[in-house]
């Protein structure tokens, strides 16, 4: 278990910090930032990272990256949030659909895809979850129909986040839809752009968009399958569990506490403010211990070794704290901070509108839950 950074990751932290401080890029997160429901278009903001090589430092330098370790890519995730840069077109891009083609996409697909996504000159989001399947990607129903050497595929997909800014969909399609709940299965990479995709928008309350994506007999070529046909289940699990590591949503709550101690010190800074002293120690706690968890699952993966309980546990907790931690603060900035629009109010707004779906994205609560319970199940058995 890590309980420290090592020297040179202090350093590395370091230079990230200093190139990230820098007015421009400031200047950029601003205006890259959503507020009221308005959600901006934050890709100028990323092809200014990518210029900086700060968007994918752990790809291999054939693919646009730097060949560094998979926990300074974690370095440089903490520092992005820390600095204000909004993380979804990170997340979905870099650390869901990039990390995915890096583990299971082919030479020709690396090379076709990476270089672009690490620059910040093209972007991706992932296309699993469908009406009246949720979570549950085993009932999903769109099909991916053999036309010639491709595929066509048709069906829904919903709760998608960034999907009108991005150029590349990861989705998930029946194959065969006859051989089962959780086989027939195939991942596909869908060029947002072809005939037959619509997005639109869901309305919601959050300043970031959920967005459905209907598909229309949409032409895939055979090099766009992403690993073999029929196999997706067992890589959608993998891909899963890289979504897990619980990192985002530890940011999430560190930025928000951050956030709330801003406006209760901007409010009174002479107070001791012992109403709060008591559930901000706890809060640091807590928070302390979902740092340590999430590095534990993100040191495991630099290793290659991907537990799914872990991961459901790191998810589970990070995504109840953010969530908790947003509830809490929303009472914290004073009528006159709400008035003013300083900046700690209008992240504590925002947080309170957003928390309701962290507990669903990636999995909902009950799915990390069930996982952990058959986890407890297999142990018993292995007892008796």
């Amino acid at each position: 278990m890590r309980f420290g950074f090592t020297e040179e990751q202090q350093r590395f932290r370091a230079g990230v910090r200093t190139t990230l401080r820098s007015a421009e890029v400031r200047a950029a997160a601003a205006q890259a930032t959503g507020a009221d429901g308005v959600e901006p278009d934050a890709r100028p903001l990323y092809r200014l990272l990518g210029e900086l090589g700060l968007l994918a430092v752990h790809w291999p330098a054939e693919f646009g990256g730097q060949g560094r370790p998979l926990t300074d890519a974690a370095i440089v995730a903490e520092e992005l949030v820390r600095a204000g840069v909004p993380d979804t077109l990170h997340v979905n891009t870099i650390q869901i659909v990039g990390q995915f083609l890096l583990m299971a996409g082919s030479d020709e697909q690396k090379r076709r895809y990476l270089p672009a996504l690490a620059r910040g000159e093209s972007f991706a989001s992932v296309l699993y979850t469908e009406p009246d399947a949720g979570s549950d990607l085993g009932a999903l129903r769109a099909v991916a129909e053999p036309d010639g050497d491709g595929y066509r595929i048709t069906g829904t997909k919903v709760f998608s986040l960034k999907t009108r800014f991005v150029d590349l969909g990861l989705c998930a399609a029946r194959t065969t839809p006859s051989a089962g709940k959780y086989q027939g299965i195939s991942l596909f990479l869908v060029d947002m752009g072809a005939p037959g995709v619509t997005v639109s928008l869901i309305p919601g309350v959050g300043d970031e968009h959920f967005h459905r994506v209907d598909l229309d007999s949409v032409p895939v070529s055979g090099g766009d399958l992403l690993g073999p046909r029929d196999e997706g289940w067992p890589l959608l699990n993998e891909a899963l569990a890289i979504e897990r590591t619980g990192l985002d949503y530890y940011l999430k709550a560190e930025h928000w506490l951050d956030a709330a101690l801003d406006a209760l010190i901007d409010c009174d800074p002479h107070s001791p403010h012992d109403a709060h002293l008591e559930q901000i120690g706890r809060w640091h706690g807590a928070l302390t211990a979902d740092h340590v968890l999430a590095w534990e699952v993100l040191t495991g993966l630099a290793s290659d070794q991907v537990d799914q309980v872990s991961t459901a546990v790191a998810k589970y907790h990070s995504s109840e704290l953010a969530q908790s931690v947003a509830a809490w603060a929303a009472d914290i900035p004073g009528p006159e901070q709400r008035a003013n629009r300083t900046r700690a109010a209008v992240t504590l707004d925002s947080a309170y509108r957003e928390a309701p779906g962290l507990t669903l994205s990636a999995g909902t609560s009950e799915v990390m839950l069930q996982i952990m319970a058959a986890a407890f199940d297999s142990i018993g058995q292995e007892e008796h």
